[in-house]
């Protein structure tokens, strides 16, 4: 299978991509899945979502300060 960026994985194979997804190659061809859940429920006028690469999720931190985290009440994986 042939990625979007065009490197060659073999078939059986497994990977996370630079932006957190899960791959996988089969002879059927490449299947991709988000790996993180996503907020849904919190106050959007107060509060901002921030997604870090390097954890592969996501924190909500208040938009004037972002030392202060917000309550969440959804996630959708």
């Amino acid at each position: 299978c042939h990625d979007s960026k065009g490197e060659l994985h073999e078939f059986g194979s497994r990977w996370k991509t630079e932006d957190c997804y899960d791959c996988s190659c089969s002879r059927e061809g490449i299947s991709c899945c988000n790996s993180f859940a996503t907020p849904t429920d919190y106050d959007k006028e107060k509060c901002v979502s921030v997604f870090n690469k390097e954890t592969c999720t996501y924190k909500v931190v208040e938009k004037d300060d972002d030392s202060k985290e917000c309550p969440v009440y959804g996630w959708v994986a």
